[in-house]
């Protein structure tokens, strides 16, 4: 029998970890995430652009799940393309988590390793540091019980520990959401996640929100109740033009870019710029005969950043990569030199709060 420390007891079975549920959603993961295709990403490459040119990389992740592998050996691989990548930030992937003990601690795990694979690479010394900042997962429905998790998190993050990702992605259109990853309706708004969604700011702690564009009014109700929690919508706010979405465009867009703007105005909440290599994004670069061109991307990607940083202000955005999950539509190089392309035209300190300096300070990177 699996120990559960009081408070889980009184969250509801279809609330616990299950580790049944999560293998089945592994091997069904197939339909989510695009296949990394490495013959055809070698079909293009590119000139790195300014190769001196500072980087953070925002959100990663490593992946350790059946017929996918992608640690630190990969992502090494990956940001040795020729940017200058300086440090990283590790975003919570259901990766070596505990397999004894309390449930609710089980995600410690993760930290525990994330933190001792990249020791050697977080610590002062040349770039890039690797896992400068780690976010992982805690059950912020357990409320204010989470505090427990939270401090073991921090503690296994050999000072590295930065926030938490508690996803919340839900749509009437039922084959949108990841099985890994598919939320109740309304879970921002749920008071048990709410009252540990609260103990985040006390211990200095980030909240990471990835959820889908019709989701960003329940975000902002919520940046406005937890209005000294800092809040970072991942993937620019979760734009999805499949599935139901797939006829409504220009709708799509219209609500998106209405819903980011009114969530600009609340001080605590900033945006990651990227993670729109995903199939949900509906850009179905992988479908192309070659892999895209940076141009491209640039080209492709420009109202939706451009509306983010408009908004936002480069001071509240921040580039990530969201490998490995973009790496099906795109190499690592090509991505950063269409970030490069897509910013020629800013001024040098709004590119430095780009690529560096805005996730630099919010994830507190020495």
């Amino acid at each position: 029998m699996q120990e559960t420390l009081p408070a889980l007891n009184a969250l509801p079975k279809r609330m616990r970890w299950d580790e049944d549920s999560t293998r089945e959603g592994i091997l069904t993961m197939s339909h989510n995430y695009l296949p990394v295709r490495a013959e055809w990403l070698d079909q293009h490459h590119e000139e790195i652009l300014e190769p001196a040119l500072p980087i953070v990389d925002a959100h990663h992740h490593f992946y350790d799940r059946p017929g996918w592998r992608y640690l630190g050996e990969e992502y090494r691989d990956d940001i040795r393309s020729g940017h200058a990548i300086r440090a990283s930030v590790y975003m919570q992937a259901l990766t070596r988590y505990r397999s004894s003990g309390f449930e609710e601690l089980k995600p410690v795990g993760e930290t525990e390793y994330i933190a001792e694979v990249t020791n050697a690479d977080a610590l002062a010394g040349p770039p890039p540091q690797i896992a400068a900042g780690i976010v992982s997962y805690a059950d912020l429905r357990l409320g204010a019980a989470v505090r427990e998790v939270l401090e073991a998190h921090l503690q296994a993050g050999r000072g590295r520990f930065r926030g938490v990702r508690h996803l919340t992605t839900w749509d009437a259109d039922a084959s949108l959401a990841n099985p890994l990853t598919a939320a109740p309706p309304h879970l921002l708004l749920d008071s048990s996640y709410r009252a540990g969604l609260a103990q985040l700011a006390p211990l200095g702690l980030s909240y990471d929100a990835w959820l889908f564009f019709p989701q960003l009014p329940e975000l902002i109700e919520t940046a406005k109740v937890y209005s000294d929690t800092t809040i970072i919508v991942n993937h620019c706010g979760g734009i999805v033009r499949i599935g139901a979405y797939q006829d409504r465009r220009d709708e799509v867009f219209e609500r998106w870019s209405t819903s980011m703007r009114e969530l600009a105005r609340l001080p605590n909440v900033y945006v990651k710029l990227g993670g729109l290599g995903m199939r949900i994004n509906g850009f179905d670069f992988q479908k192309h005969e070659i892999p895209p061109s940076s141009e491209l991307l640039a080209r492709t990607w420009r109202p939706w950043l451009e509306t983010c940083i408009e908004a936002f202000g480069a001071d509240r955005c921040m580039f990530e990569s969201n490998f490995p999950v973009d790496k099906g539509s795109y190499s690592y190089a090509i991505l950063w030199n269409a970030f490069k392309r897509l910013t020629a035209g800013y001024s040098e300190s709004e590119r430095q709060a780009l690529f560096e300096g805005t996730a630099t300070r919010v994830y507190r990177i020495g």
